[in-house]
């Protein structure tokens, strides 16, 4: 069952082709801040054999189970990849399994869905990507990561070409125009960015300005090498939960540079008119 454009929620796709970039970190912490914005999230994890955002999402089910303390939770549904031989049967089911679960969280009020796609190329991460209103990529910000969305010259940075999963995006855009005349607005996200300014972090970053202009995304400048996500991770928490969980982690500059860090991400963001709500005022000057 597909759902339907009457009620389509919107989506937002956290996606690659490479790990330890933070996407899970980022998922849960875009779910956990809408929440808290007032608005009904689901969330959808495609990479349900391996499970990160699955298995955060539980811990922090435990926690709040365990402390007795109520912290916002999304509507969860996993979606597995089909073991079926044939490819074309295979490809039925995961498209049957995605639509159910869409289905699913749109049934159960869910206005925004959050998408957290396998950081390899697979039917289900490219149809869960043709669904992004907004696609959200991070990567590390070193030309390391940058390979992921395109080939560059090593002596001067120069663009080559873009990359697979850059054309894969490509198709997914073309896939969703043809859906429903939809478009998906893609944010490339430079996390674990260093404090100091460095010859490499400056190349980076204007390397991914000339590609954003050539295939088209806007960059955003993401999430900082913070132990506070580390420690915050296991437990299913995010920075928006510290006071209120009260696990004895002091909110330092560090931490309010954070969160803000967080709240950035969220304003970036382009939520259709018809969602948007009053923000809760997390920022600090």
């Amino acid at each position: 069952m597909t759902v339907q454009a009457a009620n389509k929620p919107y989506f937002i796709v956290l996606g690659n082709e490479k790990g330890g970039s933070g996407k899970s970190t980022t998922s849960i912490h875009i779910i956990v801040s809408l929440l808290r914005d007032g608005y009904r999230v689901g969330a959808m994890d495609l990479d349900a054999r391996q499970g990160t955002l699955a298995g955060t999402i539980a811990a922090r089910q435990m926690f709040v189970e365990n402390k007795g303390i109520a912290l916002p939770l999304p509507e969860f549904r996993p979606v597995y990849r089909s073991e079926r031989d044939i490819r074309q049967e295979a490809e039925a089911e995961e498209r049957a399994r995605f639509d159910e679960a869409s289905t699913q969280l749109v049934e159960k009020g869910a206005e925004i869905i959050v998408v957290d796609c396998p950081g390899t190329d697979n039917f289900l991460s490219r149809y869960g990507h043709s669904f992004a209103d907004t696609l959200i990529t991070p990567i590390n910000d070193s030309f390391v990561d940058f390979s992921m969305l395109a080939k560059v010259e090593p002596d001067n940075h120069d663009i080559v070409k873009p990359s697979i999963y850059s054309e894969m995006v490509w198709e997914a855009r073309k896939s969703r125009f043809n859906r429903d005349r939809g478009k998906i607005d893609w944010i490339v996200m430079r996390n674990r960015l260093a404090a100091v300014e460095a010859r490499n972090k400056r190349d980076v970053g204007e390397t991914l300005e000339a590609l954003a202009k050539r295939i088209g995304f806007r960059t955003l400048k993401g999430f900082g090498e913070r132990v506070i996500f580390r420690e915050l991770y296991l437990l299913g928490l995010t920075l928006m939960d510290v006071r209120e969980a009260n696990v004895g982690i002091a909110m330092g500059l560090s931490h309010i540079a954070a969160r803000n860090e967080v709240r950035a991400l969220i304003s970036a963001i382009k939520l259709p008119p018809a969602l948007l709500k009053e923000q809760c005022a997390e920022l600090v000057a």
